[in-house]
């Protein structure tokens, strides 16, 4: 078995960007994600951040002073009111975002917004349709499709060393440190909805939306969080095809583990999500694939880079390509509905005890 990574693993690894990435970025919301994420990612690629506002002042000026930006901007309509701010990073709880997009699409800039989208999947909508009557581009921090291990497979998947798609598990049991973000505590819908999210959505780049989402869910009785810190999600495809995705929050063992494991007829891939091994340093994500009839496929080995910070360059990038050529992002707004239909349905599984369509989760119902 080689070490070594396959060409067609290692050119998907590789930073794609398009052609014109000078455009002036302004953040609004100075927050962790955006310090530790964001902005290294941005940096590393070279993209034109401009600076930031926070409804905290100090969290801007800090965020300003520490990465080498140029401007702490006072207000939203100060951000605004610069012509040379031509991407509204917003990194806001979900519950703002709407409130803070009807602003940036007045005033005709493009935008990347924070996941989750929205908590209601009304305002999501709201917020696509605004975009899309302005002529405007609205894409969805969805970074992990950018992540090591999803970019690998879906380089083995293109290039069929699987072959007919027989099981899909991401088994993660971790102890996350959710003091990190105090504001959670109170939000009935947790783990799905702030953690989950991101394999859903690496999971519908993958292999496409299920035709059946069946969830449960529940919680450590010590623990002071409101919402669901335990979950076990099956995605069910009309093909045969099932997904698990299984994940507890409150380990405490020395034997946590971040499992990506895709059997196919011709291959299997075993992979480790690296971030989840210490969040938010992490380590690198690891690969071994095997070739059910072909062993000189085989190979193991860690991939290059971290989910956090170099998969964040991934969705303003995308953003930027559809700018330029009048696509859409690939974690577009719309693109997005769909994975927030998944995971709405998989809170309505639990509530009501049953399998749910994706398409049952429209706006009047």
């Amino acid at each position: 078995m080689s070490d070594s990574l396959p060409p067609l693993v290692a050119s998907a690894l590789e930073r794609q960007l398009p052609p014109k990435t000078d455009y002036g970025i302004a953040f609004v919301g100075c927050g962790g994600i955006v310090n530790y994420g964001h902005i290294p990612a941005y940096k590393a690629s070279g993209f034109n951040m401009l600076g930031g506002y926070d409804i905290n002042r100090e969290a801007a000026e800090q965020t300003v002073k520490t990465h080498g930006l140029s401007k702490v901007y006072g207000s939203l309509d100060e951000v605004l009111a610069d012509p040379a701010v031509q991407i509204v990073d917003i990194a806001a709880l979900p519950w703002v975002q709407l409130g803070l997009v009807e602003k940036v699409v007045a005033a005709k800039k493009h935008m990347l917004c924070q996941k989750p989208f929205a908590d209601k999947y009304a305002e999501a909508v709201q917020m696509v349709e605004l975009a899309r009557a302005a002529g405007l581009k609205i894409a969805v921090h969805q970074q992990f499709r950018w992540g090591q291990i999803i970019r690998a497979t879906r380089a083995l998947l293109a290039a069929d060393w699987l072959g007919d798609l027989l099981d899909v598990q991401v088994q993660v049991s971790i102890s996350t440190p959710w003091d990190m973000w105090p504001w959670l505590a109170s939000q009935p819908g947790l783990e799905v909805r702030y953690h989950s999210i991101h394999y859903l959505d690496a999971l519908r780049f993958l292999f496409g939306d299920p035709a059946l989402v069946t969830s449960r869910h529940t919680k450590n009785p010590a623990q002071k969080a409101k919402g669901e810190t335990k979950t076990v999600t099956v995605w069910e495809y009309e093909s045969g095809l099932q997904i698990l995705v299984a994940v507890c929050h409150y380990d405490w063992s020395p034997g946590l583990y971040s499992i990506f494991r895709v059997l196919g007829t011709e291959g299997l891939i075993e992979g480790t999500i690296g971030t989840n091994y210490d969040y938010p340093h992490g380590r690198s994500d690891t690969i071994k694939f095997t070739s059910r009839h072909n062993p000189e496929r085989n190979f193991e080995a860690a991939l290059p880079g971290r989910w956090i910070p170099d998969a964040f360059y991934g969705p303003m990038a995308s953003l930027m390509e559809a700018i330029q050529t009048g696509g859409e992002p690939v974690t577009s707004g719309e693109n997005n509905l769909g994975t927030l239909r998944v995971v709405e349905a998989s809170y309505r599984s639990m509530a009501e005890r049953r399998s749910v369509k994706p398409s049952e989760i429209t706006l009047g119902n």
